[in-house]
């Protein structure tokens, strides 16, 4: 597109309004107030729609389409709250069982739709990258033509461009003019305007700054957006957990099995039946946690030795309470959940199906539950082979299957070879249970004891997005109170052909203009300029103009 030329020079971008030199009208626009939202600078968005580039630059640079990405996106985000995500579900718990167990057909819908992990899906993302997308356009759309045209504005500007400001006023010059107006200057720098002067004119300007508020509210609201979307990435967010048996060890998640700790001791105190938060159910108290913590030693391997089987250094021992987390290398470890009693150890033993023979129930094998062997040979001969190992049983769909590796209900499908036999017995033991599976069995393996221990749920945590989200909403709030404290005015005093001209601008709280024109009126004895849109209101000829000029206060917002 060519550019405009203007009488005075300047040469303005295609689609320009106003002057940005000095503010002629470029286009008709009928009797009533210039139209100053952003000074009547060309925006893109608004010159061109040829190319596919210019329409979708369109689409995100409208304040509309913003404002409904937002709602959107702020619906999308109160259905993921009808529900705990899965993150907070109990640790150890399935998704898929969990919501229908305990919210009914609402819960398993909510978890079929995939809200159950809503902040991480692909159209969730979408919606953020729409509203970080319409953010970005939107603030270039209207940065850069309205600060080029601020940048460019002259002191001395048409007639034109005065005569249809809000706050106007003509009358002939007197031949002190020139001491007013410099009288004038003084008076306006005196109020701490940015006072300029050509040719005699005078242009006094203050709060321009406040007209960037809006748009370090972007730049806010956008690094906000990058600094949670990073969440997504493991090396920058990391939120699981790990389960911790008394005297095991267990890698850290996200360590890379750099770091690993072991619990030491798991202690668990619950309120006496005389305390008097349960006075009126004193029962209810020894089933109250009143403090529970995992003292726990932190292990160490540096890269070398990962995987060399070189015992990891001890790094600290550590007591883990709730909310006072052990913290290392920007992870945190919190004492989230625990269990107590948990089963750890079966001991078996073999005897005759009808009958008990001493000899026999005196030979017994310990079957660890967390990690079985899979042959036992027994000292009088007997071998007992685990043939399938279900912790956590489960019959689904027919077929036998575990919920989980917890060993809240342990079975097993064994395999009994008597001393000198080639073939064996199979049966399934567990918990009350000891069914045979094969046609003739002259054998069972009985339990005769049973050990548990505590376990211990330790959250594991890493957040490196803090400082991003923490400087996008310093700097949201820098534009907040940048855009909504202050305000840009403007007061042109010109003296040209005879006359002296005085007009003034603001982006909003035009009384505040007022009241400055009022004190510089007494100051100098300047004429107070009259309030043009009052008067096309009253005269009921209010025009387009008018409404935009009027509308500048949040026009540069989004």
């Amino acid at each position: 597109m060519k550019k405009v030329i203007c009488e005075c020079g300047h040469e303005n971008p295609y689609g320009t309004e106003l002057c940005e030199s000095c503010g002629k009208p470029l286009k008709d626009q009928g009797k009533g107030l210039v139209n100053m939202r952003y000074e009547g600078a060309a925006r893109r968005s608004q010159t061109y729609s040829r190319t596919i580039v210019d329409k979708i630059w369109n689409f995100f640079s409208s304040v509309k389409v913003g404002v409904w990405i937002i709602v959107l996106t702020l619906i999308a985000s109160s259905l993921g709250t009808v529900f705990p995500q899965e993150m907070f579900i109990p640790p150890g718990e399935r998704a898929s069982v969990y919501y229908q167990q305990e919210y009914g057909t609402a819960g398993q819908l909510f978890y079929q739709l995939g809200f159950h992990n809503l902040y991480s899906s692909w159209w969730y993302m979408l919606l953020v990258a729409g509203l970080a997308t319409s953010l970005i356009i939107a603030s270039i759309d209207r940065f850069f033509p309205l600060y080029r045209a601020l940048k460019n504005q002259r002191v001395t500007r048409h007639p034109g461009f005065m005569k249809r400001q809000r706050l106007y006023h003509t009358e002939r010059a007197g031949e002190d003019a020139h001491d007013r107006l410099k009288k004038a200057g003084d008076a306006l720098r005196e109020k701490r305007y940015r006072v300029r002067e050509e040719n005699g004119n005078l242009l006094a300007e203050k709060g321009r700054f406040s007209r960037w508020g809006p748009y370090v509210n972007h730049i806010g609201l956008i690094i906000f957006l990058i600094g949670a979307t990073l969440r997504l990435f493991p090396e920058m967010y990391l939120d699981d957990h790990i389960w911790v048996r008394e005297g095991q060890t267990v890698e850290v998640k996200g360590t890379g099995g750099e770091y690993s700790v072991r619990n030491e001791e798991f202690l668990i105190e619950f309120y006496d039946d005389e305390d008097e938060r349960f006075i009126n159910n004193p029962q209810q108290a020894s089933a109250v946690a009143k403090t529970y913590q995992t003292t726990v030693t932190l292990f160490q391997q540096t890269s070398e030795t990962i995987g060399s089987g070189v015992e990891p250094d001890e790094v600290e021992q550590f007591p883990i309470r709730v909310n006072n987390p052990l913290t290392f290398d920007g992870f945190s470890l919190y004492q989230v959940d625990f269990k107590l009693n948990e089963l750890s150890e079966f001991t078996f033993a073999v005897e005759p199906e009808e009958g008990t023979d001493d000899e026999l129930y005196s030979e017994t094998i310990d079957v660890n539950l967390y990690d079985p062997e899979t042959v036992y040979e027994m000292d009088n001969g007997f071998t007992v082979e685990i043939l399938e190992y279900f912790p956590n049983y489960v019959f689904e769909n027919n077929e036998p299957g575990t919920l989980n590796r917890i060993p809240d209900n342990p079975r097993f499908i064994v395999e009994i070879t008597p001393p000198g036999e080639e073939e064996g017995e199979m049966s399934m033991v567990g918990i009350q249970v000891n069914n045979p599976l094969s046609e003739e069995s002259d054998y069972r393996l009985r339990m005769v004891d049973f050990d548990t221990n505590h376990v211990s749920a330790l959250a594991v945590r890493r957040d490196r997005t803090i400082p991003i989200l923490i400087a996008g909403g310093i700097i949201f709030m820098i534009g907040l109170v940048q855009g909504a404290y202050w305000h840009h005015r403007r007061i042109w005093i010109q003296e040209r052909d005879g006359e002296l001209l005085l007009a003034g601008h603001a982006n909003k709280n035009w009384n505040a203009l007022k009241k400055d024109f009022s004190w510089l009126s007494e100051k100098t004895g300047l004429p107070e300029p009259a309030d043009q849109a009052e008067k096309e209101e009253t005269d009921g000829t209010r025009d387009e103009g008018v409404k935009s000029n009027h509308g500048d206060a949040g026009s540069d917002k989004q």
